[in-house]
């Protein structure tokens, strides 16, 4: 469905433009399986992380025949954002999959508040923002996909990852109002909740040796490919 959409409307219909997919948070896990089914169908990309790995990863979307632009930016900031917003440089977004978001594990009386900071900015600020710039060129031309990286973890009190449950929380219901604001536009909202996937996520919010961290997760490939 998402090629045949991106192919067959607006501008490129019965040309050999490719469709164009924005995905944040590419570089591994989710993000990067997202990337991978967009290229294997027909999607040129601009993928975007905080982390080197989004060249590596660039070059395995390409193996798949999609033109690939890489940006690595910190998207926790509004000149991150903006960063690669204008590497659009006028482009139609075809479909956007807001997915880069960090965890953060432990007491929150005891965690350094910046770091708090980043999480919120990064999953909460950095991502509507991002979603605003794009959404409003979406419904003024009648047509878009938007995929958001939500978590099941926003329906759960989130003792000890509170931070991050709460941005999910968050993520999570203002995916639902959004899409309810563009039902009637062209533009569609799509919010993806896993749960617990197999990725760098729990060794960077420093909770691999919880529970959760240690049991068996989801295969990222699969959760991008539902």
């Amino acid at each position: 469905p998402l090629k045949k959409e991106g192919r067959d409307t607006g501008a490129g219909a019965g040309t050999n433009i490719r469709p164009l997919a924005v995905i944040t948070g590419a570089s591994v896990g989710i993000g990067y399986e997202l990337a991978r089914c967009c290229a294997k169908n027909g999607f040129d990309l601009l993928v975007a992380a905080d982390q080197a790995e989004i060249d590596r990863a660039a070059r395995d979307f390409r193996a798949y025949g999609a033109a690939v632009e890489t940006v690595q930016t910190d998207l926790a900031t509004l000149n991150g954002v903006d960063q690669l917003y204008s590497t659009l440089n006028g482009r139609r977004v075809d479909a956007l999959l807001a997915n880069a978001g960090h965890g953060l594990g432990g007491e929150f009386l005891e965690q350094s508040f910046d770091d708090v900071r980043h999480v919120i900015d990064t999953n909460i600020t950095g991502t509507i923002y991002l979603i605003q710039k794009v959404a409003r060129e979406m419904r003024d031309r009648g047509q878009g996909r938007i995929l958001i990286t939500g978590s099941i973890a926003g329906f759960i009190p989130g003792s000890f990852t509170a931070i991050y449950n709460g941005t999910k929380a968050f993520i999570d219901s203002f995916s639902f109002a959004l899409r309810n604001e563009l039902k009637d536009s062209g533009v569609t909202v799509t919010c993806l909740m896993p749960g617990a996937t197999e990725t760098e996520f729990f060794e960077r919010a420093g909770m691999e040796d919880t529970k959760v961290g240690k049991a068996k997760k989801h295969n990222p490939a699969d959760v991008a490919k539902a």
